[in-house]
């Protein structure tokens, strides 16, 4: 470790032994920050269907989309025990026509909800494919940089602090949309990720699957000082894995200078563990890997991993030379790299894929990429 992050380290320690956790978290971000990756375009592959591979349409020119009319990006907020979130909710152009899928997605760090929409390129998915987005909004109040505070204890329990209120605002949308129940998810990026694997783990009956890129695994840090330690080098020690784990999809790029790509592995031994008839690590290492190379971008690995019945449990994409940005991102937004392959068309297909079903066993299973 550098000076400079010796410093940091001991700077951020010092604020927290102070009770000022929120300075300490801006810090650590702060520095261990990369520029986001704003390169021109080479063209987004459209969401693939069930029947088409989607490494196969990565190597096709996308379809200009249609033009259809805006549906609704409006504000609201709720209002819990632990306090009060703003939100954005997107509702798509003719959504009175019947119950829809939810999707709920979680910004990062220095973001907030419009600019992680606009980035992700989430709404118009929405629009086409005709589901609902809400963007929970994190105030620089709760966290300066505007972090989700992932690595607090007090922050990581079902019905407590900032987890009470993404599931309240998840259910006061449900409870005001036509919302198909068995079709709610979660995703986020960075610290977004990372609470939306937290969502996973403590809300299982409440989610059908979850989203992470570029994050952490549940209960990876308990301070500030490990969360510092696993975003460089991932868990120092294999943290406890969720009881019901979801069907997971996880995007990450190997030289994520902020976020270690050794987290994604992490995330997935947490599906593969507690798949495991003892809830012991997977001896049998079977991951379907599938390479892909979008034209003029990033080559990518998608490693599958599938249960005892041929069930999809989880996917690992990792983009290769992708850094600390959202995949396949509109060029120019926030912490995007529009040379990857689109992790938001990704997430809907593999959402559209898993909706809430019983439990699943494991049949063999690996780290991501074989990185264990």
């Amino acid at each position: 470790m550098d000076a400079r992050l010796m410093s940091a380290m001991a700077e951020a320690t010092r604020l927290t032994r102070q009770g000022r956790l929120a300075e300490a978290t801006a810090l650590i971000q702060q520095t261990l920050a990369t520029p986001a990756v704003t390169r021109r375009s080479h063209g987004l592959r459209t969401l693939p269907s069930r029947r088409v591979s989607a490494l196969d349409l990565a190597h096709r020119p996308a379809a200009p989309a249609a033009k259809r009319p805006a549906g609704r990006f409006d504000a609201f907020s709720y209002t819990g025990a632990a306090g009060t979130r703003a939100y954005r909710l997107y509702v798509p152009a003719g959504a009175t026509s019947g119950p829809l899928p939810l999707v709920v997605m979680l910004h990062g760090g220095t973001q907030d909800a419009a600019t992680f929409a606009v980035a992700t390129g989430m709404n118009d998915l929405a629009e086409r494919h005709s589901f609902l987005v809400a963007y929970p909004e994190q105030p620089s109040s709760a966290n300066a940089g505007k972090y989700w505070n992932w690595f607090a204890p007090g922050h990581q329990r079902r019905d407590a602090g900032e987890p009470s209120l993404i599931a309240g605002i998840t259910r006061q949308v449900m409870d005001r949309h036509a919302v198909m129940s068995a079709r709610v998810y979660v995703a986020g990026f960075s610290a977004g990720g990372a609470m939306a694997a937290v969502m996973a783990a403590v809300y299982p009956d409440l989610y059908a699957a979850v989203g992470v890129h570029s994050g952490l695994p549940y209960a990876a840090a308990r301070d500030v000082a490990s969360a510092f330690a696993a975003m460089k080098r991932g868990p120092s020690r294999p943290a406890r894995s969720p009881a019901s784990p979801l069907p997971l999809i996880v995007f990450h790029g190997d030289r994520d200078a902020t976020v270690a790509h050794a987290n994604a592995a992490s995330l997935i031994d947490h599906v593969l563990t507690a798949q495991s008839p003892d809830r012991g690590p997977a001896t049998a290492p079977t991951a379907e890997t599938d390479r892909g190379q979008v034209p003029s971008g990033h080559a990518y690995t998608r490693a599958t991993y599938r249960g005892s019945s041929g069930e999809t449990l989880a996917e690992c994409w990792t983009i290769h030379q992708g850094g600390h940005s959202w995949s396949g991102g509109v060029p120019n937004g926030s912490y995007t790299d529009p040379r990857g392959p689109s992790a938001s068309a990704e997430f809907i297909r593999f959402f559209d894929e898993h909706p809430r079903s019983g439990p699943v066993r494991l049949h063999g299973g690996a780290a991501c990429s074989g990185t264990r």
